[in-house]
């Protein structure tokens, strides 16, 4: 991936809009594609097995890692493709080239067919 793409320059933030609590277990299923009920459920477990070190943990990420609350985001992406993009990029990548190749014949045919004598003809048949 180049630098200029938005999924390689990604950085991790608490996400307030969905957080119940800082937003740490939100901003942590964002930045690694999770599910957030997973990373909730993960992170009581780890609450009632390792008390201390959880507590101590989550309350210093809600210190030290900055809120997206004072970012400007640009959702004129498709978050359904930017997780994907996180979690497979391979089959995400060739989704795409797919995609592109579908369009590419499309817009062939397109081509040949305003280019052919059959346009014309179809055109002559409108105008009458």
């Amino acid at each position: 991936m180049s630098p200029r793409d938005g999924l390689s320059t990604r950085r991790f933030y608490r996400d307030s809009r969905r957080g119940m609590i800082g937003g740490v277990c939100a901003g942590i299923a964002d930045y690694f594609a999770f599910n957030l009920t997973a990373t909730r459920i993960l992170t009581v477990v780890m609450l009632i097995s390792f008390m201390p070190v959880t507590l101590l943990a989550y309350f210093g990420c809600v210190m030290l890692v900055p809120s997206d609350r004072g970012l400007t985001r640009q959702e004129s992406y498709d978050p359904g493709f930017r997780k994907a993009m996180r979690s497979n990029p391979a089959n995400t990548l060739a989704d795409v080239k797919r995609k592109f190749q579908k369009l590419d014949s499309r817009l062939a045919r397109l081509e040949r067919y305003v280019t052919s004598s059959r346009f014309n003809l179809d055109q002559e048949f409108r105008n009458l």
